[in-house]
């Protein structure tokens, strides 16, 4: 299936690695010219070698969306070397875990500054040219934390739900301007979050038997979703938030 965004510039933060570098390749494998943005040099000049594989031009940007200037920055950057971003992926690890009692107000205001201010600033530095052109994709990443509050992971289930709510409304106010805007919730996918998370390999099987398919789910299966809702093929999907978790969750709705 042709996707239709051949040729298009994406942007895709939290590229170097896990959900956001399998995002990354997605959109490469489709014919988009990818710039990525992270915050580890090595890791982010080691996803640069993987993605130029695809045959697309590839920049990278090194940069912490915690920082208020970077997207800004990232984004010019990405105009520069690239052209004006047509389709955005927001993704930025997810914040410690802990129970309401055991985190800080510090923790609070980096979980806040990285996974909802950090996607904010993000999309107002693309937004406007998205709309001047009538046509855009923006993508975040957040988890099936907000569908379901997860036991001991406040700050996440309290971030990426403001995050949510972000997209359930700007997807209302842009969609008229070819501008579509939607939210993934991976459930339990094999990355270095999880695996710390689960603290060994018997845990993680133990993680996946837990879900209905029988395993946890793989990166890359993450980064086609994301593929897909930022193509041509999905132009009357606008405002959700897909859950892709193997079926896990309860929620009906």
């Amino acid at each position: 299936m042709d996707l239709g965004i051949s040729g298009k510039v994406a942007l895709v933060t939290g590229g170097s690695a896990g959900i956001g570098l399998a995002a990354a390749k997605s959109l490469a494998r489709e014919g988009c010219d990818v710039c990525v943005c992270a915050r580890d040099p090595e890791r982010l000049a080691d996803a640069v070698v993987e993605l130029q594989e695809f045959g697309k031009v590839v920049h990278a940007v090194l940069a912490d969306v915690e920082d208020p200037s970077a997207a800004r920055r990232v984004a010019e950057e990405t105009r520069d070397v690239l052209g004006p971003v047509d389709i955005l992926v927001a993704n930025a690890g997810g914040p410690p875990a802990g129970r309401f009692d055991e985190v800080g107000l510090d923790d609070w205001d980096v979980a806040v500054q990285r996974n909802l201010l950090g996607t904010v600033r993000l999309i107002h530095a693309v937004l406007p040219e998205m709309r001047s052109r009538g046509w855009g994709r923006i993508v975040t990443i957040t988890s099936r934390s907000v569908r379901e509050a997860i036991d001991g992971l406040v700050l996440s289930n309290a971030t990426r739900s403001a995050v949510a709510g972000v997209v359930r409304t700007l997807a209302r106010e842009v969609g008229g301007d070819g501008v579509l805007v939607n939210n993934v919730l991976p459930g339990p996918i094999e990355t270095e979050r999880l695996r710390r998370l689960m603290g060994d390999e018997e845990a993680l099987r133990g993680r996946g038997e837990e879900v209905p398919v029988g395993r946890v789910g793989r990166a890359e299966e993450v980064g086609d979703v994301v593929a897909f809702l930022a193509s041509e093929r999905a132009s009357f999907v606008n405002g959700v938030s897909l859950l892709v978790d193997g079926g896990e969750s309860r929620v009906i709705a």
